[in-house]
């Protein structure tokens, strides 16, 4: 049983990106596919697909490396708030990420949104994670 499921799908993916895997299987719920969703038109991640498998379901991740370097298009992934320390945010609050290059991902009561998205429709939430 995983106590933390973002944490889960956070180190997934930082996992096969070390490792040089171009595709990574995650069991999937609303919240990380809504994060998968937001991290492809973010240009982090190749492409993605639901399956479902008659249980919880598959997220099947296609990786983004760069072509000549080979090196993942993703540099880092920090999870924010937690089970054990919740971290909650007001739009003017969101913290810039790598001087604006990066991107948090935010739980709002409109959705799950990015920091941009979150301060321009004028909602706080939970800090999921952040993204560079």
């Amino acid at each position: 049983m995983v106590t933390d499921p973002i944490a889960d799908f956070l180190t997934r993916i930082r996992n096969a990106q070390m490792a040089g895997h171009r595709i990574v299987e995650i069991p999937a719920s609303n919240l990380k596919k809504r994060m998968t969703e937001i991290l492809y038109a973010q240009g982090y991640i190749l492409k993605y697909k639901f399956e479902d498998d008659n249980k919880q379901g598959l997220i099947k991740i296609a990786l983004k490396y760069d072509a000549a370097t080979k090196q993942p298009a993703i540099h880092s992934l920090e999870r924010v708030s937690r089970p054990g320390l919740r971290h909650y945010a007001k739009p003017t609050d969101f913290r810039r990420v790598k001087g604006g290059l990066g991107i948090a991902i935010v739980s709002t009561s409109k959705g799950v949104l990015t920091d941009k998205e979150a301060k321009a429709q004028n909602v706080g939430g939970e800090v999921l994670c952040y993204v560079y």
